[in-house]
């Protein structure tokens, strides 16, 4: 299947959580957020190495446990504060699917809150 020039090729992982009424997704540096419930809880990219994988929106208290639950998340080498699941391991598809419906289940694991945006101040000559 061709993939447009943009298209995200792991939004394929998002595609259980559109079901859900509490699910947004938007774009977030060049890579794909999924939020719920105005929560940001996943992000996927396909960038290239570090961006190529799931990324999970949590809190550095967290990582302890989740990378306890599960052994292939480690922390971004860029976002260090989230943890990751790189593309290329074995183990990818079925690790992510286990994020994803964790997320989808509200784990209190996961989940953090957008910072608001900024607003583009504008010049009036």
């Amino acid at each position: 299947m061709h993939r447009g020039r943009n298209q995200n090729s792991l939004l394929w992982l998002f595609d259980t959580l559109e079901r859900d009424a509490g699910y947004m997704r938007r774009q977030m540096f060049g890579c794909q957020a999924a939020y719920l419930d105005g929560r940001l809880y996943l992000v996927v990219a396909d960038k290239g190495d570090p961006w190529d994988g799931l990324l999970v929106c949590t809190s550095q208290e967290q990582h302890a446990g989740l990378m306890q639950d599960m052994p292939a998340l480690r922390p971004h080498a860029v976002l260090g504060k989230w943890l990751y699941v790189p593309q290329d391991d074995p183990e990818f598809e079925s690790i992510a699917e286990q994020l994803v419906a964790l997320a989808l289940a509200r784990d209190s694991r996961f989940g953090v809150e957008p910072k608001p945006r900024k607003r583009k101040q504008r010049l009036f000559t």
